[in-house]
């Protein structure tokens, strides 16, 4: 008997695992089809008569990056002075105090200024894209317009990527200069070092593949928190209920696959040099 149920129970197990595994893969492509989709309709569709409509892209805009800035900022603040206090402290048994500036320009720039601002993005922008897609999903507002021969992906999707594409990377810069700022001003009060050399002391720190590693950081983060708030808001089922699990999952699986993402450009980075 003992076998059995031991095989039993192993049979369960593999099959929980296949089933998640092949839902995985099936989010991953329907993500992959999203993404094409919609790169399509951003350049193509013009060739077609029928472009991107620019209010729509502008109004994105304005929901991811402009609102955004002042959570952006005093989180980069914060990020900043951080850094600069904790460098102190780890770097001052060392009597290395000054060399905190390395770590600061380093650590904001290919680092927390992507992480943070991806991370914040996908909490504020990609769970209100999911259950705005959502609820028109629910309210049968996207089955409408196929029945009016717009594509869902010009009309929803497109505007969506293009405004991250374009304000996840500019909240990115910002969000670095914020936290180096403010990682500058803490050094000024406990070193005693003025902004001018703080200022030299990043710009001898930084080069442009550092500049460059955080950039392309951003695009993809921006990327993946359209298409997956996008993803998961096309795939609710079940009402308000739906809605509100959709919003959820499509945070948990965006700032996871930002986390992972991150992870691997920093591999690739360490790889190459």
């Amino acid at each position: 008997m003992a076998p059995s149920i031991s095989i039993g129970a192993v049979s369960r197990v593999l099959e929980r695992v296949g089933r998640a595994t092949v839902r995985g893969l099936e989010e991953v492509g329907t993500c992959a089809v999203l993404a094409g989709e919609s790169l399509f309709w951003l350049f193509y569709g013009p060739f077609v008569g029928q472009p991107v409509r620019a209010e729509a892209v502008l109004r994105r805009m304005m929901e991811v990056g402009i609102h955004a800035i002042p959570i952006i900022a005093v989180l980069s603040a914060a990020i900043g002075a951080v850094l600069a206090m904790q460098g102190i402290i780890s770097l001052k048994p060392l009597g290395a105090e000054s060399r905190v500036i390395f770590g600061i320009a380093k650590g904001a720039v290919r680092e927390f200024a992507p992480l943070i601002t991806g991370i914040l993005i996908a909490g504020r922008s990609g769970s209100a894209l999911a259950a705005r897609i959502g609820t028109m999903k629910i309210n049968q507002e996207l089955d409408a317009l196929e029945v009016m021969g717009i594509r869902p992906g010009r009309f929803l999707v497109a505007p969506a990527l293009l405004a991250m594409l374009v304000m996840v990377p500019a909240l990115t810069i910002f969000s670095g200069l914020t936290a180096m700022y403010a990682g500058g001003l803490y050094v000024g009060i406990d070193l005693g070092i003025s902004m001018k050399a703080y200022v030299a002391g990043l710009l001898e720190a930084l080069n442009v593949g550092d500049v460059l590693h955080g950039f392309f950081k951003s695009i993809a983060f921006g990327i993946l928190i359209a298409v997956i708030g996008v993803m998961n808001g096309a795939r609710v089922e079940g009402g308000a209920e739906g809605v509100g699990q959709a919003t959820t999952r499509a945070v948990v699986q965006a700032i996871s696959a930002i986390i992972v993402t991150d992870m691997l450009f920093v591999l690739v980075a360490s790889l190459t040099r």
